[in-house]
């Protein structure tokens, strides 16, 4: 009951950074001066094993504006790429306190 729980919480959270994410990328498209800063960046891993990396991987590019680029091959981080991206380690800290600890709370 309780991995239930926490798998519904990490869907929950999916869905509002979905909802969220798609109202920035269509404010900065449909912006005229479509003034943003891309970035690519490692983000490292504490998470293990082959399903939870490809979980995380794929709610990355799930989120529109942001897309896992790369794993790296000892699987010890993912490259991403964000469309608007000004501070890297906001970024990573996002997904670190976000995706990847529900992920690892729900399948531990």
């Amino acid at each position: 009951m309780i991995r239930l729980y926490r798998v519904l919480k990490l869907v929950a959270v999916f869905i509002r950074e979905f909802t969220l994410s798609v109202f920035r990328v269509a404010r900065l498209v449909l912006s005229p001066r479509m003034q943003f800063t891309p970035a690519c960046f490692r983000f490292p891993l504490t998470l293990t094993g082959d399903r939870k990396i490809s979980l995380l991987a794929n709610l990355i590019t799930l989120t529109p504006g942001t897309l896992t680029v790369d794993v790296t091959e000892d699987r010890t981080a993912l490259i991403v790429h964000a469309i608007d991206c000004r501070d890297v380690d906001a970024a990573r800290a996002d997904i670190r306190d976000g995706f990847e600890r529900l992920i690892r709370e729900a399948f531990a």
